[in-house]
Formats: structure tokens, C-alpha cells, sequence
């Protein structure tokens, strides 16, 4: 992995449009390797993760033709994959490994999903259970990891109550669901991203949503739809945050997807004192979107609560950040899951703040930031995190003098031009 040498100073101007959205990425090439009919997708992420879910579909008997951002998927119908050839390749995608986790519980063959030495060590438990319980069998290392040894079919409907927030087993068990008999329910503990129901519902399967309660009924037909991926709000945050930051600053990010469980960023930014100015676009596919006007401001401390957490897990470390050069203290409370990242991303965002001279720590599963007047050039390691990388390298833009970033190209997992964007728009 290069490392990335980061000279201080400037500020952004103009406008910059993000890559697909990594989530609903996913979900469109896999609904669309299930429906019946040829999905047409526009604005498909090009990061990584994406690209190790279409190389598990491909090797599942999936034909997947085009390349990023425009592919079509030749769907196989519910239940129509073929058994794989040999291990399917997650890569660094929890989302890959867990969401198709599901799909092969409901066919009637053998699969293994293996990955990179990063994901080979984050849970895979809190999927394999409720599979188990449906009736598929699941093998994972002694200490629930991956790899991760699938035998499906003849799976039953179950109502599941998930231990923790997540919209990965949420999605994994609804996507068994489908292949199941009877009705499957999940019931969450806080609401978490939405869009595996989003486009359920456009791909015309009957979902039924009371509360915190999702239920999906075995054997309902998808059928092909064309799908517009919007711009990915967790790589629009870092531009966001940058020109809030850095001053004389005045950007547009256009086309980002406004789903409301994908917007506490901005929420938590508007109560920070953020100069951003919201106009809504139309979007296609279950999914709206919206353009974000971002001036430079100064910022204030604030509380993030725990049950804000899950709708912005991803977005934590560069809002760190912003409370890094905050006025006052914030505290991000109940991020015990930014531990079961590709790293443990609590504790490598206080030490890479820290690093900048920001006052920044972790107690328990909170993580408490006093804001400094400015940062200081540092040399930081991204620990292999793409969130992290980009957090350091914004980090570096705000600070003195001239930081390096080690283990920087791993920003290509979600964003692979992030830093050529970045320099492109810096003044």
C-alpha cells in the first residue's frame, strides 16, 4: 500500500460528484442477480468492494456485462445460482461476505466465502446464527470468523430480534427470507439503513414495515428494474467536512443520496454550526438524492448520542475530525461497533487524531474530542481502513506543514480517485 505525502493549506472550490453509493451498490447487483429479466444499473460504485461482490455473483453463475458505472445484470430468478466452482472471494467486503451469506443459505448447494487477512478476522457470528436457526448449516473458524462454510436449502421463515444495530445481518436474513418458507420477520433494536427494503419494494417484492419490524414472504418474485445509484453520502461527508474546515472554502456535491438513515452527518454537522445548504433532486430506483452547497464555518462541540450511531457509523471519523477543530468538547457515545471494522476504528481514530496534536481519546466505547485551534503536521498509518486513510489525508490538508499518510491506497475499496478529486479542487 503507497503512502501519500500531504501538504497543509488551501481550500476547496467548485464541485465534485462522489462515486456510487457503496451499499445500495451491492444490493442492486445482488437483487438484480435474483430478479428475472436484465436489471440495467447506473452510477455503480468502481470501489473494491463493490467489484469483489460482482466477481461472487460472476463465479455464482451471475452474467454481469459493462464496467462501472453502467452494468447490466442477467438475472437468475430466486433461487436459480449455480453451485460455485471453488471459494468465493470477499476481498475486504463484510458487506459481500454477510449480505451473500444469505442468498446461498436458500440454494441447495455448498459454498465457501474467504477474504483478506482484514476480514478474515471480523464476526461472522451474528449472521451464522439466525441462518442456523432458518436451518441452513454454517461453519466459521473457532473464533466466528471467517471462512465461512455455507450448506442452504429448505430454509423456514423465523422472527429474529438482532442483538445489535446492523443492516448486514438485517439484510442477510431478509435475503434468505426470500428463499424460505413462510414469512420472515427482523426486528431491530434502532433503526438502521434501509435500503435492502428500498429496493425490495422497486424490484416489486411486498415488504411490510411496523416500526422497527421488517417482514419479507418467502418465494415472492423479483422482477428487473433499472436502478440509478446515487452519489454515496459516506464519501460526500469528507468533502463536507473539508470545505466546513478549511477556509474561504465553497463547494457543491452533487447528486448524494438523501435516504434518511443515511443522513445523521449532517444532522450532527447543522448542530455543530455547518454552513450547508440542502436542495433536493429527484432520484430513481427507491432512492432520492440531493445536492449539498458547503461553506466554510466555525464549528461547536456536540453530544452524538448512541442511538444517532448506526445511521452514521461510517461517518464517525472524519466528524471526529470536524470536532477536532471544534470549539469546545464532543462526545461520540456508544461506538462499540467501529471495533469489528477493518480495524479497530475507535481506537486508530483517537490515535490518529492525537497525532495531529487534537485531544482526542477513547473510554470504553465512547470516544471524547476537545477541540484545538489548529493541527499539526504528523506521519499517520491507516492501519489498512479506507475511512481512516481518508480522514488522515483531510487531516493533513488542515494542518502545518507537510504529513504523510502510510497505507494510503486502501482508500481504493470505496473511493479509488479520492486523492486526484481532492487535489484537483484544492485552491
Amino acid at each position: 500500500m503507497k503512502d501519500r505525502l500531504v501538504a497543509g493549506g488551501g481550500r476547496l472550490e467548485g464541485e465534485v460528484r462522489v462515486p456510487g453509493d457503496k451499499s445500495v451498490s451491492h444490493r442492486a447487483l445482488i437483487l438484480g442477480a435474483l430478479a428475472e429479466g436484465e436489471t440495467v444499473v447506473e452510477g455503480l460504485s468502481s470501489g473494491a468492494d463493490v467489484a469483489s461482490t460482482r466477481t461472487c455473483l460472476s463465479a455464482l453463475g451471475v452474467e454481469i456485462s459493462g464496467a462501472a458505472p453502467s452494468v447490466r445484470v442477467r438475472g437468475r430468478g430466486l433461487g436459480g445460482l449455480k453451485a460455485p466452482a471453488g471459494d468465493l472471494d470477499a476481498g475486504n467486503s463484510g458487506t459481500t461476505m454477510r449480505l451473500l451469506a444469505g442468498v446461498a443459505a436458500g440454494h441447495g448447494f455448498s459454498s465457501r466465502f474467504v477474504g483478506d487477512e482484514s476480514l478474515t478476522r471480523r464476526p461472522m457470528k451474528r449472521v451464522a446464527e439466525p441462518l442456523r436457526a432458518m436451518g441452513a448449516t454454517i461453519g466459521l473458524s473457532e473464533s466466528g470468523t471467517p471462512p465461512v462454510t455455507i450448506a442452504g436449502g429448505a430454509l423456514n421463515g423465523i422472527e429474529y430480534l438482532t442483538p445489535m444495530a446492523s443492516a448486514q445481518v438485517k439484510s442477510a436474513v431478509l435475503l434468505a427470507g426470500l428463499h424460505a418458507r413462510g414469512e420472515t420477520t427482523v426486528i431491530e433494536p434502532a433503526a438502521t439503513r434501509d435500503h435492502t427494503e428500498r429496493m425490495l419494494t422497486a424490484f416489486g417484492v411486498p415488504v411490510r414495515l411496523t416500526g422497527l419490524k421488517v417482514t419479507v414472504t418467502g418465494g415472492s418474485r423479483l422482477t428487473a428494474s433499472k436502478v440509478l445509484i446515487p452519489g454515496d453520502p459516506s464519501s460526500a461527508a469528507f468533502w463536507v467536512v473539508a470545505a466546513t474546515l478549511a477556509p474561504g472554502s465553497e463547494l457543491a456535491v452533487r447528486g448524494v443520496g438523501s435516504n434518511p438513515t443515511r443522513t445523521g452527518y449532517l444532522s450532527v454537522l447543522a448542530r455543530m454550526g455547518a454552513d450547508i445548504h440542502r436542495e433536493p433532486m429527484r432520484g430513481e430506483g427507491g432512492e432520492a438524492i440531493e445536492d449539498l452547497i458547503v461553506s466554510s464555518s466555525d464549528l461547536r462541540g456536540a453530544v452524538i448520542s448512541a442511538d444517532e450511531v448506526p445511521g452514521l457509523i461510517d461517518e464517525v471519523p472524519i466528524l471526529a475530525l470536524a470536532a477536532a477543530l471544534a470549539a469546545g468538547e464532543s462526545r461520540f457515545c456508544g461506538l462499540g461497533e467501529l471495533r469489528h471494522k477493518e480495524s479497530d476504528r475507535l481506537a486508530g481514530i483517537a490515535a490518529l487524531l492525537t497525532s495531529f496534536g487534537a485531544n482526542a481519546r477513547a473510554e470504553g466505547d465512547d470516544l471524547i474530542v476537545t477541540g484545538v485551534k489548529t493541527l499539526t503536521a504528523a506521519k499517520v498509518d491507516s492501519l489498512g481502513d479506507h475511512r481512516l486513510a481518508m480522514t488522515g489525508f483531510i487531516a493533513g490538508v488542515l494542518a502545518s506543514g507537510e504529513s504523510t499518510v502510510s497505507n494510503a491506497s486502501c482508500a481504493e475499496i470505496s473511493y479509488p480517485t479520492f486523492y486526484d478529486d481532492f487535489i484537483q479542487r484544492a485552491k
